[in-house]
């Protein structure tokens, strides 16, 4: 389009007016700082608040859900560099990764997932120790704060989080937090919770297909047994199904710590709250990974940031299309219809033989194109 009309779609649709080589864009991105991208995940998110498209997704009051879990990006046993995460099989073979841990906001009644800017789990020239999601966690956290300073946020996480100096930092960070206590990751908790069996509330609901869920909480429980030990309250979910003898047996069960008030009018919906910690991974990293954005691709590992940075501008992507499905009727509608995947495809075939001077024109095309046969183009 470029040589025979002099004009095309990256410059209508994206407006850009040069494509730099492949070789010199890889070059630029690598040098480039990850905290760059940082400034664009705020703007869009303010711009998201100041047209109270956030509104329908706060979960209590004006709190948020912020789900926090890590994701491998990249993995070889050929290609690495010094910021790869390594890890050692018996075999004497060492696989190589790039993972990052990944925040968004989500509600348990939508499906979208609002992505924040995401921290990058490396390894740092001249530090022996592994960098890990914990590691990671606390870096983010205090970030998270100073990107959003009013912004009220209960924190997701799995059982790697339900420790002292996990909650010690996001209390410090004046943020409430729901996190995975498993049992036997904290005994003398349960323990505790077993000696005042008479202060356990449990609340039964049945549901469809004759299932019965089993709510049980109890407040001020000792997290550990230290001196120091946060009192949390604990709140867990058993679900029961009967069998073809028509017995009750359960076929789940989950158990949480917070510093949220429990009680019978909100156990349901906390419970439901909790329980999105699966959107991170079902909303954000399966959309990322399996509906065409292929986030494990490896585009260029690069020596810096390259690879990181291929991450955020796939999750900017992402970002953009998830402010697109709340506020653009357009692609409300495209959405409606088709899969992202499918989506996707109709835009790159289109791109490809028309030219558009806009999106919302490449759109229109998509849901009402004009019925033409092969004669009449010729």
């Amino acid at each position: 389009m470029e040589d025979d009309e002099q004009s095309s779609n990256v410059s209508s649709l994206f407006g850009v007016d040069r494509i730099p080589e492949d070789t010199q864009l890889r070059e630029v991105l690598d040098t480039l700082p990850s905290t760059s991208f940082r400034p664009l995940f705020k703007e869009f998110f303010s711009r998201l608040q100041r047209g109270k498209h956030l509104e329908p997704l706060r979960f209590i009051g004006q709190k948020y859900l912020v789900p926090l879990d890590g994701t491998q990006y990249f993995t070889s046993q050929q290609i690495s560099c010094s910021h790869c995460l390594k890890k050692e099989h018996k075999s004497g073979e060492v696989t190589y990764s790039h993972q990052a841990l990944q925040a968004a906001i989500v509600h348990p009644s939508h499906r979208q997932a609002i992505p924040l800017m995401a921290e990058d789990i490396r390894n740092e020239d001249g530090k022996k120790k592994q960098d890990c999601e914990i590691n990671a966690a606390k870096r983010f956290i205090p970030a998270l704060r100073k990107d959003h300073p009013k912004l009220e946020i209960v924190l997701l996480g799995d059982g790697l989080f339900s420790k002292n100096p996990m909650i010690e930092t996001v209390r410090d960070n004046r943020m409430d937090y729901i996190f995975v206590a498993k049992p036997d990751d904290h005994k003398y908790m349960m323990q505790d919770i077993t000696g005042r069996e008479e202060e356990v509330q449990e609340f039964r609901v049945e549901q469809d297909k004759g299932k019965v869920f089993v709510y049980k909480w109890i407040k001020d429980v000792p997290l550990n047994g230290r001196e120091d030990a946060f009192s949390v309250n604990y709140f867990e979910l058993q679900i029961l199904a009967p069998n073809k003898h028509g017995e009750f047996k359960r076929n789940y069960r989950c158990s949480w710590v917070t510093n949220l008030p429990l009680s019978k009018d909100n156990i349901e919906h906390m419970v439901k709250g909790a329980r999105c910690r699966w959107k991170i991974e079902n909303e954000c990293f399966n959309n990322l990974k399996n509906q065409g954005y292929c986030l494990e691709h490896n585009f260029g590992h690069g020596s810096e940031h390259l690879a990181f940075n291929f991450y955020l501008l796939t999750l900017l992507a992402f970002l953009f299309h998830q402010i697109f499905e709340l506020t653009d009727h357009l692609f409300q509608q495209a959405r409606a219809r088709w899969s992202k995947i499918l989506l996707w495809e109709k835009l790159r075939t289109l791109v490809c033989y028309f030219f558009f001077d806009s999106w919302e024109q490449i759109l229109e095309y998509c849901l009402d194109p004009p019925r033409l046969h092969a004669s009449d183009i010729m």
